[in-house]
């Protein structure tokens, strides 16, 4: 059975966009809030549609490259169907916050093994990109909609917060099916992060136990070998001892001869 190889190329690339991509998804994310709360018109709202699709092209190109890299391309185009959904739907602008997550993945590879000891940092950083943008996206589609409940920032705010927590009040809910595609998402991401965090915090604490064990272990050994060199030590000494106090047979045999006589 053989493994199959990192690509040396398509690995370099992805080294090398990594943060512009990320920089790319914060820029995103203001002009997005900016389409969404100040909702311009005229010539703001042009240039604010302009600067979304040479965004758009970027996560394309981005896209397009990385599959043109790939040695086996249908295993990587299969394993990459979320990415082709980032860039496939250009037209639903409420579904484009799936852009974000290349900012969150990024923050994850960055920081590595480090989340163990920043567990609580990095969980409250994309509990708050989730909710905000989940409540940016919501209130993009919904308000618009006929009987919707979410028509402020601050519903969709409150709403996000008790979908993402799983509570779910029911005071506000989505009437669009785009905007129940959106609570679907947030909910599954909700619940991920969850199993990250148990997850991250379980795998802390057996590093823990395994480290103290084996400190353990090591110091019961240096008390082993310490009371062997002492025993060593002791055996010697009464070793030593023993041949100082018990005289040779010569000896014996003249001292027995001397007493005879003089006798």
């Amino acid at each position: 059975m053989t493994t199959s190889q990192p690509n040396p190329r398509l690995t370099r690339w992805e080294h090398h966009s990594e943060w512009p991509l990320a920089a790319v998804a914060v820029v995103f994310l203001v002009t997005y809030s900016l389409q969404v709360l100040a909702e311009p018109r005229g010539v703001a709202g042009a240039v604010l549609n302009t600067v979304m699709t040479v965004l758009w092209v970027t996560f394309v190109v981005d896209y397009v490259v990385r599959f043109a890299l790939a040695e086996a391309r249908a295993r990587w185009f299969v394993r990459h169907l979320f990415d082709l959904a980032t860039v496939a739907l250009p037209f639903l602008r409420p579904l484009r916050v799936l852009r974000l997550v290349v900012l969150v993945f990024t923050l994850q590879r960055a920081f590595g093994n480090a989340l163990r000891g920043r567990v609580v940092v990095y969980a409250t950083a994309v509990a708050t990109l989730l909710v905000y943008a989940s409540s940016l996206a919501v209130l993009d589609v919904e308000r618009g909609a006929p009987d919707a409940n979410i028509t402020s920032f601050g519903d969709a705010l409150w709403w996000s917060l008790a979908t993402i927590t799983t509570v779910g009040y029911g005071d506000q809910y989505p009437v669009t099916v785009v905007g129940r595609l959106i609570a679907a998402l947030l909910m599954v991401g909700g619940i991920s992060l969850i199993g990250v965090i148990t997850a991250t915090v379980a795998s802390w604490i057996v590093q823990r136990v395994s480290e103290d064990n084996t400190a353990s272990n090591s110091a019961t050994a240096d008390q082993i070998e310490a009371l062997r060199d002492e025993v060593r030590q002791l055996s010697e000494a009464l070793a030593v001892t023993g041949d100082r106090r018990t005289p040779s047979h010569g000896t014996r045999s003249y001292r027995s001869e001397g007493s005879r006589r003089s006798r």
